[in-house]
């Protein structure tokens, strides 16, 4: 995260490159029979209103900082361990390995979830052995949660306000990656349509706002 431009320039860099390298994992090696008819893409009712508001969800304060070690999805039945993935040797962040396909992976130079601020969780669509963790995202409907199982022992649950494909080629990175002064999720992976010399044209990409945390047991 250090150089010449600084941690935040770097860090927003290396959080746009996680599109890069998810794609190409993927393409290198996806599981082409589940491609008849793909992973469910979301509606276009789904995205995101402008200001991405939840009416009646009250804003609960900031977390400190706590890493991640489990996000859990109830109405897609996903839960998984969260590992850490930062940035590698050219700056770039580090996908999940691909035999790691049921875990998700946390962006160490974005925020915990739960701070102020926008957490950033990917997951792999799929990989040659099959369906990754997040297969299913595509799924996920509005006013959904997302639950984040931090180290301190405290959940911090999300409202889902928006889920959308967006193109690879053209990754609105200040509007996905960008803080709106609250605590914010972004669950990513790919999506899109799968071309066996090109890959998939585009992410699926969850935005949920913290409504609720829910206390641990230490």
């Amino acid at each position: 995260m250090h150089g010449s431009n600084g941690p935040g320039r770097r860090g927003a860099w290396g959080v746009v490159a996680v599109v890069l390298l998810i794609g190409v994992h993927l393409l290198r090696g996806g599981a082409d029979e589940l491609r008849a008819d793909g992973p469910p893409q979301p509606l276009a009712a789904a995205a995101p209103d402008t200001a991405g508001l939840l009416p009646g969800a009250a804003a609960p304060d900031p977390l400190p900082a706590s890493p991640p070690v489990r996000v859990r999805v109830p109405s897609l039945r996903i839960d998984a361990p969260v590992a850490e993935v930062g940035l590698d040797a050219d700056g770039w962040i580090e996908a999940p390995p691909p035999e790691e396909r049921a875990s998700a992976g946390w962006f160490t130079g974005a925020v915990t979830p739960g701070e102020r601020g926008t957490a950033v969780v990917v997951g792999h669509v799929d990989t040659p052995e099959g369906r990754g963790v997040f297969y299913d995202l595509g799924a996920l409907t509005k006013d959904r949660r997302v639950e984040i199982v931090r180290a301190d022992g405290r959940t911090a649950v999300f409202t889902v306000y928006g889920i959308e494909v967006v193109p690879k080629d053209a990754f609105p990175a200040a509007r996905v990656y960008g803080s709106t002064g609250r605590p914010e999720l972004r669950l990513i992976t790919c999506g899109g349509l799968y071309a066996r010399d090109g890959g998939y044209t585009g992410n699926v990409v969850v935005s949920a706002r913290l409504t609720e945390i829910r206390p641990g047991t230490r």
